[in-house]
């Protein structure tokens, strides 16, 4: 049997049979000099999304390895159950993809806690109603 051999991330031998490989899509993450990091950050209905905008503006700015081109888009995507969702989306060297992405979310937290932005949990409205037999 013909096979590829990949190695993953997190060091896993993968045996793929080239039947696959051949008839399949390859996602290769580390072919381009840069890539995008893709986050979604909910913020609470009642907050300001203008300050909380600016404030994800400034943690991606600031990050010394979030590259200024292409530019980083920051904007409202969605009006979630819970929360509205930004997605926060810079462009890194593809060698520096996972250290951005886990300084942005731990700094994200960090500073909306700072700046009194709430990430707000899902909620659930529960209906009780109390029947009677007979």
């Amino acid at each position: 049997i013909l096979t590829t051999v990949l190695t993953s991330p997190d060091n896993k031998k993968i045996i793929v049979p080239n039947s696959q490989i051949m008839g399949g899509t390859i996602v290769n993450y580390s072919a381009n000099d840069t890539r995008r990091v893709d986050l979604t950050v909910g913020v609470g209905y009642g907050d300001d999304l203008g300050k909380a905008k600016a404030v994800l503006e400034k943690i991606v700015q600031d990050h010394p390895k979030v590259l200024p081109d292409p530019a980083p888009v920051i904007e409202v995507a969605e009006l979630g159950d819970s929360s509205v969702n930004f997605v926060v989306r810079p462009w890194v060297k593809t060698p520096d993809y996972w250290e951005v992405y886990f300084d942005l979310n731990r700094t994200i937290k960090e500073t909306f806690d700072r700046e009194g932005v709430s990430i707000p949990f899902p909620q659930r409205d529960v209906h009780l109603y109390n029947e009677t037999s007979g």
